[in-house]
């Protein structure tokens, strides 16, 4: 009767010790996973963030629109490197464990490997779980706030736009350009306007088809600009008119930045892109919009499921192999080819739909037949410990 009775106290304790085990190994995982993607995504949205720049010097925006910007493109630049930075982390678990020999202690107390398979597999859900709510909901919503941002009129000051010597037409039918700039004082001074953003010309203006402004002197204070000794020249269907002045106020309240507002299909609500993949967001989606519907719901929807299928692919890193080192390499490089693949065919489902069909069912055939595979794997070499 005590002899049970122990017997029952030990695999109580220990089933709790590798319950624990497992829930610390769950952990790491995890930590690891979410540390990789976020140093991942930093990198990136610095190096796009110096390409947003143009917001401010181009365009005119102002500071905090910059980086309320940056920040929500953010969760446009996590996504992509979720897969791959799944795939390191059960890599580097892997291997960490075995060059620390822990997972001998696992192996030789009677523990299958294939429950760390499945520890391994239910990390990758959790992940996918993460991708999904990302992909489905926080990243359209969050680019179309970005979108949104550019949309309203926060142009601050005409300044930061002008650069000596150098034509910009940042701004819709508005061309400008300036000998020199000192401060807030310009010379030689030409612009010229085909989208009726400078009126009050003339009183005929709704004639008037563009303006081009020339002058020799001016001052830039916030949206006004003070020009001095100049031309207005008026174009009209048959006719031009020229008026010189001494000195002339131009309000550039009515100017627009030619920054791109309408939202593109990334940054539509998954619910309106199936509203326009069945036809019923026509001012949206256009004939050409519809050929990228298709890889965008995949891409939010079908391609986290590939996830799972790199954590089986991964653990077959779990079989012992005598030439552990180049095995690593190969498991290595194919999760890494499968990742490719994932992304490189995934722009061509749109175009050819019997692609687009297997590549919706090909996670889960992998899946299948990477997990029985292993199965099969680890119980022909149970016996087998490294």
């Amino acid at each position: 009767m005590n002899l049970l009775f122990e017997c029952i106290i030990y695999i109580q304790i220990t089933t709790m010790l590798q319950n624990k085990i497992y829930q610390n190994y769950f952990l790491e995982i995890i930590k690891t996973f979410f540390i990789i993607v976020l140093g991942l995504s930093m990198i990136a949205l610095t190096v796009r963030a110096v390409n947003f720049l143009e917001l401010i010097v181009d365009n005119g925006y102002p500071v905090s629109t910059y980086f309320q910007f940056s920040f929500l493109n953010l969760f446009g630049i996590a996504p992509k490197f979720i897969p791959l930075a799944f795939m390191v982390s059960i890599i580097i678990f892997i291997i960490k464990h075995y060059e620390d020999s822990e997972f001998i202690i696992l192996w030789t107390s009677g523990v299958k490997k294939i429950r760390l398979v499945n520890l391994i597999l239910f990390s990758s859900f959790v992940v996918l779980l993460v991708y999904l709510v990302l992909s489905t909901i926080l990243t359209p919503l969050a680019l179309n706030k970005s979108r949104n941002l550019l949309s309203q009129d926060q142009l601050n000051s005409f300044l930061p736009t002008i650069r000596s010597k150098q034509f910009s037409d940042s701004f819709k039918g508005f061309t400008f350009i300036v000998d020199s700039k000192i401060n807030n004082e310009v010379e030689n001074i030409f612009l010229h306007d085909t989208g009726k953003n400078l009126k009050n010309f003339s009183a005929s203006a709704s004639e008037v088809s563009s303006t081009t402004i020339i002058a020799k002197k001016g001052v830039i204070n916030n949206r006004q600009m003070y020009l001095l000794d100049g031309q207005i020249i008026l174009s009209r269907v048959k006719s031009v008119e020229v008026i010189n002045f001494q000195q002339l106020d131009i309000s550039l309240n009515n100017l627009s930045t030619a920054t791109i507002k309408k939202p593109k299909l990334q940054e539509l609500s998954t619910i309106d892109l199936f509203r326009c993949f069945t036809k019923q967001l026509e001012k949206t989606c256009d004939e050409e919009a519809k050929k990228e519907v298709i890889p965008n719901l995949i891409r939010r929807l079908i391609l986290p499921f590939y996830i799972p299928v790199i954590s089986l692919l991964c653990s077959f890193m779990l079989i012992k192999n005598t030439v552990i080192l180049r095995d690593k390499f190969y498991i290595y490089s194919t999760s890494f080819l499968l990742l490719i693949f994932t992304e490189l065919f995934i722009r061509y489902t749109g175009i050819n739909y019997q692609l687009g069909f297997a590549y919706t069912f090909l996670p889960f055939i992998l899946l299948t037949i990477f997990y029985f595979t292993l199965i099969y794997k680890l119980n022909k070499n149970s016996k087998i410990y490294e």
